[in-house]
């Protein structure tokens, strides 16, 4: 019998998330590990009138292609999968892993090449999706893989994923609207501000937000969710950060994470493990060492850090820092085939915005 969080989490996601119309074409993607969120998603979909294709790749695709691959075939994007994201309504991203550590052992600079290539498809998500032509979704389904990651069994993780979604609640859509009223407050009190200024131990950095459009992030384009963003101001991060969580990117884990800015651009960085890969990453493009991403994490049912952004980034009390491609719809214009969210503790560290103190210690203390 179907877990019936599973259930409720693809009516939300269909209904809710994503909202598309009848007729409107939906493309699903996940592993073969996402089969039964995916089965739930393509019956509510059925159901509701929407044009509905499932794609469940090979969990091995990307790792044989980075270890086999000459050249042409490690940059090639073929029609088959530009085709949905150049011309379908909604995409799915269902996140379904096996194994999250299969590209550990890949050569840094295949890795940079392959994704250098493929992030041509991200910027065409993100660009279709600030001009109103696409809407998508990224979630994730609980496996053994992830639950490991996480260090927790996977009983304990599948819980830990549904109320982190509040899908352990009544009516979580209706609670869903409500975060998003509350981060609309917060974006709107951002709104005109110029300056920004992180201190605490693991940071003392200043960034421009002049000009740019905070996000509100309440269950739409990721599920879970729970966050505001904007993008800084390309040349203007300066100072020192210490990302005291792990980052995790295309399977690599790198720890002690630790780099200094000037002009905005990230001039030297250093890890205790994982450096070759880090600086390989920094350098894959022009805009890799630049910010395209400053985040606020406000979900406070999110407090294990578990390797996996989808959540970490979402952690009440944390904020995050995205080297690379930044956001159109807030304004960013650093374009970089990298997009890599790091992370970084707040909660015994201070956030002041034009010279006041807006956060303190992991909470607003705004009176909104």
């Amino acid at each position: 019998m179907p877990d019936p969080r599973v259930q409720k989490l693809a009516k939300v996601l269909v209904h809710y998330s994503l909202g598309l119309k009848p007729g409107q074409r939906l493309y699903v993607i996940s592993t073969p590990l996402g089969a039964p969120l995916a089965r739930e998603v393509l019956h509510e979909s059925l159901q509701s009138g929407l044009l509905t294709d499932v794609y469940l790749r090979l969990e091995e695709d990307t790792e044989l292609r980075l270890r086999n691959a000459n050249e042409e075939q490690l940059t090639d994007i073929s029609p088959l999968r530009r085709l949905p994201i150049e011309t379908y309504d909604g995409l799915l991203h269902i996140l379904a892993p096996a194994n999250t550590r299969a590209l550990a052992g890949i050569d840094p600079q295949r890795n940079a090449i392959f994704g250098k290539a493929a992030g041509e498809l991200t910027r065409i998500i993100t660009d279709r999706s600030a001009r109103g032509e696409m809407r998508w979704t990224l979630t994730l389904f609980p496996t053994q893989s992830a639950a490991q990651d996480a260090e927790m069994s996977l009983a304990e993780y599948e819980d830990f994923v549904y109320t982190a979604g509040m899908l352990d609640r009544e009516d979580p859509v209706s609670l869903w609207r409500a975060e998003a009223e509350r981060q609309r407050k917060l974006i709107a009190w951002f709104a005109g501000k110029k300056s920004v200024h992180m201190s605490g131990p693991d940071v003392d950095l200043r960034l421009s937000i002049e000009g740019r459009t905070f996000i509100e992030c309440a269950g739409r384009e990721n599920f879970p969710d729970g966050e505001i963003f904007a993008c800084p101001v390309e040349d203007s991060a300066e100072g020192w950060v210490r990302f005291a969580y792990p980052a995790v990117f295309s399977g690599n884990e790198v720890t002690d994470v630790e780099m200094r800015f000037e002009k905005g651009k990230a001039v030297a960085e250093k890890a205790s493990k994982g450096r070759e890969f880090l600086t390989a990453m920094l350098n894959m493009d022009e805009g890799s060492r630049r910010l395209g991403e400053w985040g606020i994490g406000t979900n406070y049912d999110i407090q294990r850090f578990t390797r996996e952004m989808l959540f970490d980034e979402k952690i009440g009390g944390t904020i995050h820092l995205a080297l690379g491609d930044g956001m159109p719809e807030a304004g960013g214009l650093n374009k970089s085939s990298l997009h890599w969210d790091m992370l970084c503790d707040m909660r015994q560290g201070e956030i002041i915005v034009d010279g006041e103190a807006v956060y303190r210690n992991g909470r607003f203390i705004l009176d909104l």
